[in-house]
């Protein structure tokens, strides 16, 4: 199979150290033809960057930007007859529109998660894909990374193989402290953001992904509560939340970015019937690159036996959406980054921000689009 033609849209932090990096690692699977900024300069710094760790010529990865006039703008880029796909990285309220320009373009889309600001932008973007574009064969996938990450879907599989018996319950706690000089923060659309619980989504979507792909029961209900702690933060930095799942289990959900000081914490424990499961990352230093890499361990312990079964996995997880996409328009198709589940992840994140102690649905929560 030929590489797949694509641009990248969004010439931010993660289209620079996540997206070039696992185009790199794929080898020929993509050949990145141009990239769109809303600045020239941002699109010139971020093809110099590719030029380099692709082995590129230079200046031959066209550029795009809003100020590029007709022949040199997004309209252009999304013209060009000979580019297929298109990753889409920018901030969170611009892609949905953005998804479907390039969709009406007849370009396939992978587009960076959050799906949308708030479920029900979410679910009228599904809607216009599945009635309008979907039936044409374009494909558009969720780049959740999390969802990916062959540590935590080995996790899920455990669970789904009956390791520790039925699910009783559950704890997922990730802590973080997002200080102002902190390079995500100083992102000025993140820094005053014009979305609902500003980092909470933005980053928090990613522990509903790890829920998701862990537990093996749908989610029904939640009941949390959001606070501000640093003000730096707004408009929330903590949601603290309850979720009960289909089939009786239940778990505690805390989220906060808003730690006093570092480091963070990061800690996975379900509890069955017949043992536990615990998952944790670490950081080690690659020999070979000198740079750190983190790693994603599942801990499975038999109550029976005491024994523990351990699973390591490297984390590559937007490595690994970026294969699946490929595949994906290649005819196979396993349902990785459906935008249903992303979603559900944006419904986990706007009920415990709304909730204020009240139980929310999480099923009628996207299914509705009021």
């Amino acid at each position: 199979m030929p590489p797949i033609s694509v641009a990248i849209l969004g010439a931010g932090i993660f289209a620079r150290i996540a997206h070039l990096p696992a185009i790199h690692k794929l080898n020929d699977t993509y050949e990145l033809k141009a990239i769109y900024s809303r600045s020239r300069s941002s699109a010139s710094e971020l093809a110099e960057t590719a030029e380099s760790l692709l082995s590129l010529p230079k200046d031959s990865i066209a550029l795009y930007h809003d100020l590029g006039g007709q022949d040199a703008d997004l309209n252009a880029l999304l013209a060009r007859r000979d580019i297929q796909a298109v990753i889409v990285v920018l901030p969170i309220n611009s892609q949905p529109s953005i998804v479907i320009k390039s969709l009406d373009a007849g370009k396939h889309v992978i587009s960076e998660k959050p799906i949308a600001p708030t479920v029900k932008e979410g679910i009228a973007l599904i809607k216009t894909y599945e009635s309008l574009y979907k039936p044409k064969g374009l494909v558009w996938r969720v780049a959740e990374n999390f969802e990916a990450e062959p540590g935590l879907r080995a996790a899920g599989k455990a669970i789904t193989d009956q390791k520790i018996g039925k699910v009783c319950f559950w704890n997922l706690q990730v802590l973080n402290n997002v200080t102002t000089d902190s390079m995500w923060y100083k992102t000025s659309w993140r820094t005053v953001p014009e979305y609902q619980g500003g980092f909470l989504l933005d980053g928090g979507v990613h522990s509903a992904a790890a829920l998701r792909v862990v537990l093996p029961s749908q989610f029904t209900d939640l009941t949390g509560i959001a606070s501000l702690n640093r003000e730096h933060l707004a408009p929330h930095d903590t949601i603290h939340t309850l979720i009960r799942c289909d089939d009786g289990s239940h778990g505690i959900f805390e989220l906060s970015f808003g730690l006093p000081s570092g480091p963070g914490i990061d800690t996975f424990r379900v509890v069955g019937t017949e043992g536990t499961l615990l998952i944790s990352k670490y950081n080690e230093t690659d020999e070979a690159t000198q740079k750190s890499q983190q790693f994603i361990k599942v801990s499975i312990t038999n109550a029976k036996t005491g024994k523990t079964e351990e699973i390591v996995e490297k984390s590559c997880g937007v490595e690994m959406e970026l294969a699946n996409f490929a595949r994906h328009l290649g005819g196979d198709d396993d349902g990785l980054g459906s935008p249903v589940g992303a979603l559900k992840d944006v419904a986990i994140i706007q009920a415990g921000l709304d909730s204020n102690g009240h139980t929310i649905n999480l099923q009628n929560l996207v299914l509705s689009d009021k």
